[in-house]
């Protein structure tokens, strides 16, 4: 199996230390989504959407460990059980507002994503088909946001 990355992700986030662990707790950070020309008419009506997910690729993430305490909690889980970024796929997904389109570039608010990361796709977030009433956040929802600790990978 083979992936090719179809753009790159700019943000204002150039450390792995500073980049945010959702993005929710990135509100108003901007971005931009660069797709590559080639990829470019797969933009088409891109924005008549809101909300987009970005699929990308984890290329800085340090070393994979299937348990692991996570940046909410200091007990370890499972990194399926998790959003942590050292996965054995490396794959990372946002929901980013998309504020407008120019050419084969989004301008995108609500970035978590280090700067640099290889796009792998993009997907419309659609309320819809992605809301899903009846879930559960497990074991997060008796987590209280907290700063990334610091040197936790």
């Amino acid at each position: 199996m083979q992936l090719r990355p179809i753009g790159i992700i700019h943000s204002p986030h150039t450390t792995k230390d500073a980049c945010p662990i959702q993005p929710i707790y990135s509100e108003g950070a901007e971005g931009r989504v660069e797709v590559f020309k080639e990829y470019a008419a797969g933009l088409k009506d891109i924005e008549t959407f809101s909300h987009i997910y970005l699929l990308y690729l984890f290329d800085q993430a340090g070393e994979i460990k299937l348990v692991r305490p996570t940046f909410l909690d200091d007990e370890p889980h499972g990194v399926f059980a998790s959003r942590h970024p050292c996965r054995p796929n490396r794959i990372g997904m946002s929901i980013v507002r998309l504020e407008r389109r120019e050419g084969n570039t989004l301008i995108v608010t609500s970035v978590d994503v280090l700067d640099g990361s290889p796009l792998l796709d993009i997907k419309p977030y659609i309320p819809r088909f992605d809301i899903v009433d009846s879930a559960s956040d497990g074991w997060v929802g008796k987590q209280q946001w907290r700063p990334k600790p610091s040197g936790r990978e």
